[in-house]
């Protein structure tokens, strides 16, 4: 798999999980989708992403998205 999809494959578990802990916990588990999708808009138009820049280090394959 290439960074991109690590990426995306990532934020989707995150935010299943958020969403499941907010209605089985507390309903400020959904404070953590609001981050998840906050740093995925600023990915979108400024390309820094923290868990591209973690992977790329440890020597995952980029795809188009996070070169």
């Amino acid at each position: 798999m290439n960074i991109d999809r690590i990426v995306f494959a990532f934020a989707g578990l995150m935010i299943l999980i958020s969403v499941a802990l907010s209605q089985l916990h507390s309903v400020y588990w959904l404070i953590l989708t609001g981050f998840i999708g906050l740093n995925m808009f600023q990915a979108a138009f400024t390309g820094f992403c923290p868990l591209a820049k973690i992977l790329a280090r440890i020597g995952k394959r980029p795809g188009a998205a996070f070169s």
